[in-house]
């Protein structure tokens, strides 16, 4: 472990970072990893993924495979993900063989199961809404409700989460392992993203709010800085940063979160990757989470967090009723807007409310960037 830390203060360009996931995510991440000349190999099962043309070496293949993975991670010297979902059990094995993962398998694991997120708050007295997990439907307490179900696996962006309100909506309910949430009554969601690199060292950004699309269910815009109170920042970056603390993470850690009208935080779900919560720190942070993952990886000196600027980003999702190859109707009329920072995705392809890309907004005020950001909303739009 000594030769490791001594090995990774010093940047070597022969290194070989491999990357689990070849979509929006490593794109980004690829974008900041040119910036410090790192030879970098990318798996993804979509051979026109994102993350083709950025890195020095892309393996088609698939990261839910155990002698995909394998093979891949025996070409690097680290590994790291983009995306929860991958072969948990090959990274176990390439952590045994000496290669370095991170964040560290049994943090992917967790990732993807949210019982086990739930438990692992519960032994550390972190902050989370009331719960219990179910096997089944039929276990289902009936005499709770309101009620929030969520999937222990396979849930993402909005999916896999169903609000039952009463014993009738039970017939629709999962009939799957689950955690059955006591409904909270939410006065905000927010984020925060901190980072820990191998010598222990903490860096944290500031709190983000999030506003999310009814129907989708997945974040559509988000600002910062927060309107929360300094008490109330200063509490959720304090859970954030013991929950990574907890964890022994190495890597980036995004925390989203619920505050309560009485004013509570309580953590809602992990990832432990760059996450759609920081695009903005692209522009209106001294660093981005990217820059920020692979200099915890790497176990290079976390930056400063602090914001240059009130932004306000939002998701550019896929219309309705519109599926096939992408057209981006309204980009001149977007980038007249101010201080427009268009980043897309590079999908061939789009579908309702797929994220295609987003748009960070920079401007005096919290207010005039999300004013803006709204005005991008209205005139960008993508079709097929």
């Amino acid at each position: 472990m000594l030769y490791f830390l001594k090995f990774m203060h010093h940047l070597k360009t022969n290194t070989i970072l491999g990357i689990l996931g070849g979509g929006q995510l490593g794109k980004m991440l690829l974008q900041k990893a040119a910036d410090f000349n790192m030879n970098t190999h990318v798996l993804d099962p979509d051979e026109n993924a994102p993350c083709r043309h950025l890195c020095k070496v892309f393996n088609h293949g698939d990261f839910r495979d155990y002698d995909a993975v394998m093979a891949f991670g025996n070409e690097c010297d680290i590994l790291t993900i983009e995306i929860e979902y991958v072969n948990i059990e090959a990274l176990y094995e390439l952590e045994k063989l000496g290669k370095k993962v991170f964040p560290q398998p049994h943090i992917i694991a967790m990732a993807q199961d949210k019982g086990k997120q739930k438990q692992f708050y519960a032994e550390h007295q972190l902050p989370t809404a009331p719960f219990y997990m179910v096997n089944n439907k039929e276990q289902i307490k009936k005499d709770r409700f309101p009620i929030v179900q969520k999937l222990c696996k396979g849930g993402y962006d909005g999916k896999g989460v169903k609000i039952l309100r009463s014993e009738n909506d039970l017939a629709d309910a999962f009939n799957e392992p689950s955690v059955i949430e006591n409904c909270i009554d939410i006065d905000k969601e927010i984020a925060v993203i901190t980072a820990r690199n191998a010598d222990g060292r903490i860096k944290t950004f500031p709190v983000v709010e999030m506003l999310f699309n009814k129907e989708a269910n997945l974040v559509e815009l988000l600002f910062s800085p927060s309107a929360l109170s300094d008490i109330q920042q200063q509490r959720a970056v304090e859970i954030a940063e013991n929950l990574i603390k907890d964890l022994g993470m190495v890597g980036l850690l995004a925390v989203e979160m619920f505050v309560t009208k009485t004013g509570e935080i309580l953590i809602n779900e992990i990832a432990p990757r760059p996450h759609n919560s920081g695009h903005h720190t692209i522009e209106a942070n001294a660093v981005s989470q990217f820059e920020q993952h692979l200099r915890a990886i790497y176990n290079l000196p976390l930056a400063d967090t602090s914001v240059r600027s009130a932004a306000a980003m939002i998701n550019l999702l896929g219309e309705k009723n519109y599926t096939g190859d992408a057209i981006y109707e309204g980009l001149d009329k977007a980038l007249q807007a101010g201080h427009v920072h268009i980043h897309l995705y590079g999908k061939k392809t789009t579908r309702p409310f797929r994220k295609m890309g987003h748009a960070t907004i920079t401007a005096p005020t919290v207010e005039e960037a999300i004013s803006l950001a709204r005005q991008v909303q209205q005139v960008l739009k993508i079709i097929s």
